[in-house]
């Protein structure tokens, strides 16, 4: 069973649309594994947005998601992504802004009120602030929680620790007191680790892997 995709060109040919009817709102676009982003200014993206779900060539009436994306090497680091969806034209789109953390990005709740807790999820994790929300506050993390956890240098244990006092004979909240950051090698353990099976030259192995030599040996046997 083969699976159906609109064609590169057709969604070129969408982009280079919302583009040119966008009166600078968009910047630019492209097609990637069979996917159209479009990049945005973030000053405009109500009207952008606006203009995606009315006009009558797009029709982009559903917004399904909202997250956010961390590049702490720009000046910039955070991506707003928007992932919007027409049933009546059977297309999809992501639209992008860029801003950084402490530049407000403007709410697009007026457009599409399930933003409401899209924007609170992308503030909670990511610190991003989103202007004229109606009721910006943490979503998932707890009342009083420091530090955004999906940015990238947000410490691996946190900031703060928890624990319950046998003295005090409640929880209490105390300050890590060795702060320990991500490292980012971006490698999948599969393929960026040493591991390997026995023979192959490799300081260590994976639990289990000592194991292979007995079934060769046991294959040798029985042959």
């Amino acid at each position: 069973m083969t699976s159906w995709r609109v064609p590169d060109e057709a969604l070129t040919e969408l982009g280079e649309r919302i583009v040119a009817s966008s009166e600078g709102a968009a910047r630019g676009c492209h097609v990637a594994f069979g996917e159209l982003t479009v990049h945005a200014l973030a000053d405009r993206i109500v009207s952008l947005l606006t203009d995606l779900r009315d006009d009558p060539q797009f029709q982009f009436r559903q917004l399904i998601d909202i997250c956010g994306a961390d590049y702490p090497q720009r000046a910039k680091r955070f991506d707003v992504v928007y992932h919007l969806l027409s049933l009546t034209k059977n297309r999809r789109v992501r639209v992008k802004i860029e801003t950084d953390d402490k530049t407000p990005v403007p709410s697009v709740v007026s457009v599409y009120p399930v933003a409401d807790w899209f924007e609170r999820e992308a503030f909670d994790l990511y610190g991003v602030f989103f202007e004229g929300h109606p009721d910006l506050r943490r979503l998932l993390t707890d009342y009083g929680f420091h530090g955004h956890p999906m940015r990238k240098d947000f410490p691996m244990t946190g900031y703060v620790e928890v624990r319950y006092d046998d003295e005090l004979k409640r929880v209490v909240y105390e300050p890590v007191k060795s702060v320990e950051f991500r490292s980012w090698d971006f490698l999948s353990p599969w393929e960026g680790a040493e591991y390997a099976r026995p023979g192959q030259g490799y300081p260590y192995l994976l639990p289990g892997d000592e194991k292979a030599g007995d079934e060769k040996a046991g294959e040798k046997k029985a042959g």
